[in-house]
């Protein structure tokens, strides 16, 4: 079984996974993404960070993410979509001797566009931990992907995590609050208005009256704005690929709350871990290259 380097690198963390025998033997985890570099390049960061692993056998490196994209080591075309879900190992893009990123992929027609650098390699080891035909990766912006017949039909993404952040950052509903607490029943509270109201034009400000009017409480607006926001995104997107099954792949923590939407939704839910699919989609492509 051959050794490796496996990376993610993406927009604000540097991820490693020292590979030997089939096992993890060693990991990094450095806030070293491609923006926050301050003027140093990829390659100078990868000979300071990981190059010392590939050792005297000078290891072979895949890497994913942001690193692909046109702020990274090397802008790596995207693949168009359908395409196989296999198709990004098959044609990755050397970047240096034994060193290789895996091209990301698009949607380009009829007006409809989208992209995803990363999610690809989590698909490609997901669709052997927990097999499907729709694929949900949650996060700062979660992907929406159709699988069928062993390819990449179409994906979409809601930029779900971003919007929370946003909003309890940067608008009136996030202004002047306390710490947050965990708060389950604000979640569930907000899951139900997300999924009953999911075009949120009226119901974010909610969020904002309901805490100055004392039905919220300060310290769990952050839970019940997740809960709308996950609600609404899982009652749009599920009407959108009609699906009545789907498998999770992310975080625990946050697939258990899309899993709570999307059961109150009537769909069966499967799950995995994002770094058990990811890894596992890197160990298949390593595998291919012998």
């Amino acid at each position: 079984m051959k050794d490796y380097i496996a990376v993610d690198w993406g927009s604000t963390q540097l991820r490693g996974w020292l590979i030997r025998n089939g096992q993890c033997v060693e990991t990094k985890q450095l806030p070293m993404g491609i923006t926050r570099l301050n003027g140093r390049s990829p390659a100078d960061v990868f000979a300071e960070h990981l190059a010392p692993w590939r050792g005297a056998q000078a290891l072979p490196v895949l890497m994913a993410g942001m690193i692909g994209s046109d702020a990274g080591w090397q802008a790596v075309p995207y693949l168009d979509c359908p395409t196989a879900i296999d198709a990004p190992g098959r044609q990755l893009c050397a970047v240096a001797e034994g060193v290789w990123i895996i091209p990301g992929l698009k949607i380009e027609q009829d007006g409809d566009f989208n992209v995803m650098r990363g999610e690809e390699t989590q698909l490609l080891g997901a669709c052997q931990l927990a097999p499907a035909e729709c694929y949900v990766l949650p996060g700062t912006h979660c992907k929406w992907v159709q699988v069928v017949g062993g390819g990449v039909r179409h994906f979409a993404t809601a930029m779900t995590g971003e919007l929370h952040h946003l909003l309890m950052t940067q608008s009136l509903i996030g202004k002047g609050l306390p710490a947050q607490q965990p708060d389950d029943a604000a979640f569930e509270w907000g899951l139900e208005k997300g999924l009953a109201q999911p075009s949120l034009i009226s119901e974010l400000f909610v969020a904002r009256a309901a805490r100055v009017l004392g039905g919220l409480a300060a310290s769990s607006v952050s839970d019940y704005l997740s809960g709308l926001l996950i609600g609404a995104e899982v009652a749009t997107l599920g009407q959108r690929f009609r699906t009545s099954a789907v498998t999770l792949v992310g975080e625990p923590a946050l697939n258990a709350r899309y899993g709570r939407a999307m059961k109150a939704r009537g769909m069966m839910v499967n799950s995995c871990s994002g770094d058990e699919a990811l890894l596992a989609g890197m160990a298949r492509i390593m595998h291919e290259q012998d």
